[in-house]
């Protein structure tokens, strides 16, 4: 048997308040880490923090969590022990999303999961869908509809009998790996515009 931990996280983001004083609910973002020591966190999410349209299939870290006068962030975690063959099935599938270069982020889902449920586009996902791909394929916990429409709340209801731990993460010291890299305006509407037309064109023109 392995173990995998599905975490949720009060992200401290401009857009994480917003939703939290939509819905009521604290939590706003979702990942898998492979370990305990919550040092490496697995998800589809932006990959700079003052950047969200350059977003995809990425390596999280304490300090994108907590920065600033930030020192910690609240989160959920949820162990789930899995058997051999398939945790492998799972680790393939975060193979294969780390080498795909064609899959991108599913903004349009995100941000219409509380009015339309969530719903797929060609080769992109976000933090709900990819991390309830990782539970379907753990086998831990069987999903009553598709995994793609499964929001975080949906998935901490779903894995109530797998808590692990509730409360307080305390960020840790790191070299700067650029991820509060500030950009000029050109790049943002650039890169912007470069999500937005390719999710587009995928909605319209490719089937999932």
């Amino acid at each position: 048997m392995k173990k995998l931990y599905i975490v949720l996280i009060k992200a401290h983001t401009g857009l994480g308040s917003a939703a939290r004083k939509l819905t009521g609910y604290p939590y706003t973002h979702i990942a898998l880490s492979l370990d305990p020591s919550m040092t490496d966190f697995i998800s589809f999410s932006r990959r700079y923090h003052y950047f969200p349209f350059e977003a995809g299939f990425t390596h999280e870290y304490r300090h994108y969590y907590a920065f600033g006068r930030h020192r910690s962030f609240r989160a959920k975690i949820f162990e789930l022990e899995v058997a051999d063959e398939k945790y492998a099935e799972v680790m393939s599938y975060i193979r294969e999303c780390e080498s795909d270069e064609s899959r991108i982020f599913n903004l349009f889902s995100m941000a219409t999961m509380t009015v339309l449920g969530g719903f797929r586009i060609y080769h992109a996902d976000n933090c709900m869908s990819f991390i309830a791909k990782c539970i379907e394929l753990s086998g831990c916990e069987r999903l009553s509809k598709p995994y793609w429409r499964y929001s975080i709340k949906d998935m901490d209801m779903l894995l109530s009998d797998h808590f692990f731990f509730e409360g307080s993460i305390v960020r840790k010291s790191c070299p700067d790996d650029g991820y509060m890299a500030h950009f000029r305006l050109g790049r943002y509407l650039r890169g912007g515009a470069s999500l937005l037309g390719r999710l587009t064109y995928r909605l319209v023109f490719r089937k999932p």
